[in-house]
């Protein structure tokens, strides 16, 4: 099966501030778009935010690797120059990060490089690098 782009909607509260993220920082193109809706290129996949502020926020974490990471999160797996690249971009953009980019399970079978931030609307992202891409699935 060959890879296909994803498609994922995701609630924000303020479209502006949605665009102003993810095409201003992140640097994602901005298809259709609505008075309820916009949908990015998501790093050649579908994001649709849709206006639902009663949706918004994050709340529970769980520890993996001594980190709090959020629950619910999506994010992609990126080349390790474009990793590095994107959270340069956000420390210019004077971005929070949850979780500051750094390495995960150093030693171990899955070594990554990770990182965690909130958008306008709380949504939790990851975005993380492997070495070498045959250790994504690796136990």
């Amino acid at each position: 099966m060959s890879l296909q782009p994803f498609h994922l909607a995701i609630p924000v509260d303020d479209l502006g501030a949605a665009e102003a993220f993810y095409t201003g920082i992140m640097g994602c193109a901005q298809g259709r778009r609505s008075d309820a809706w916009i949908d990015f290129n998501f790093f050649g996949h579908q994001l649709v935010t849709h206006l639902a502020p009663e949706e918004c926020g994050h709340a529970q974490t769980n520890q993996v690797d001594g980190k709090a990471v959020p629950v619910k999160h999506f994010g992609l797996v990126l080349k390790p120059d474009d990793w590095r690249a994107l959270a340069d971009r956000f420390r210019a953009a004077g971005s929070d990060f949850i979780i500051e980019p750094g390495i995960r399970f150093a030693g171990e079978p899955g070594e990554q490089g990770t990182f965690f931030l909130l958008d306008p609307a709380g949504n939790a992202l990851e975005f993380k690098y492997f070495e070498d891409m045959d250790a994504l699935f690796r136990r």
